[in-house]
């Protein structure tokens, strides 16, 4: 299934994509694809109605609509650093024997085409394409990786919007570059595993002003998604609807010689294959 939400941000209602032009409406039965929907099975209590209504035309059209982040605002959203070898070098860090752990605010979760606002103070403002990973069901020590499979909600689109002063230059841990508002766009849709052929050859890529700058590869991983989400069941909670971002490839502005800086008026553009595609305005500071 393709699971989305859509409408005014606030205000979004469940739906399970068709196609590029149609849609199943869930609103009548599920409140929002949020913990509480993961939780009671709701992957399950859905798919059956999915494919009953859309065999008996009980199908809308999109409408231009607003698209919202495919999850509501999960517990936490939490992220792995330098997951790709060639990032590693290019921001001159070394590869790590083990997954780099920070977090993201859970409020910097927006829409795939909202507007990404640069932060007051900010200097180095970068972008991420990612892989995301919803979590469909309370996980902690899970007892291989194997296991962790099960455990996989669907898989999503992120950009990891950083800001590398506040994160690098700043002391401390890495979240307070990590979460300032509309910092985490994620879309435009959820997509459960059995739509996907393999989540480890998946084309990443994104642009900037229609420049390429990211082009890479989930092959590439150094930990991955499976042994991700095994490893930070060791350590603490997962939560239904939780997400996690896990790491970009080579191509970020920092990594650039000179280093390449969003400013307001520029226009990002990524996407995963099988995943679909964002689009982000980025905007002046409030």
């Amino acid at each position: 299934m393709y699971l989305m939400r859509i409408g005014a941000p606030g205000a979004e209602k469940p739906v399970a994509r068709l196609d590029d032009e149609t849609y199943v409406d869930l609103s009548d039965l599920v409140t929002d694809f949020d913990e509480a929907f993961f939780d009671r099975g709701g992957l399950n209590r859905i798919d059956q109605v999915v494919a009953e209504r859309a065999a008996a035309g009980r199908t809308s059209r999109f409408a231009g609509e607003r698209i919202g982040a495919p999850i509501a605002r999960p517990h936490q959203i939490l992220c792995i650093g330098l997951n790709y070898r060639d990032h590693a070098a290019e921001t001159d860090q070394a590869v790590p024997d083990e997954p780099i752990l920070f977090t993201k605010s859970p409020n910097t979760l927006i829409g795939p085409n909202d507007d990404v606002r640069i932060p007051r103070g900010s200097t180095k403002p970068d972008w991420e394409v990612e892989l995301g990973i919803v979590i469909g069901r309370r996980t902690s020590y899970l007892d291989s990786v194997e296991e962790a499979r099960d455990v996989i909600a669907g898989y999503t689109v992120v950009n990891d919007v950083s800001e590398r002063a506040f994160q690098m230059e700043r002391g401390g841990q890495w979240t307070k570059g990590k979460s300032a508002e509309t910092f985490n766009p994620a879309g435009p849709w959820l997509v459960t595993p059995d739509e996907i052929g393999d989540v480890l050859a998946l084309d990443m890529w994104l642009d900037v002003n229609g420049v390429r700058r990211q082009t890479g590869s989930t092959k590439t991983m150094i930990f991955d998604p499976y042994f991700v989400v095994h490893h930070l069941s060791q350590f603490l909670v997962l939560e239904p609807g939780d997400l996690i971002n896990t790491g970009t490839p080579p191509g970020v502005g920092m990594g650039f010689t000179p280093p390449i800086w969003l400013r307001p008026g520029d226009v990002m553009e990524l996407g995963i294959a099988g995943l679909g595609t964002q689009r982000q305005n980025v905007v002046a500071p409030r």
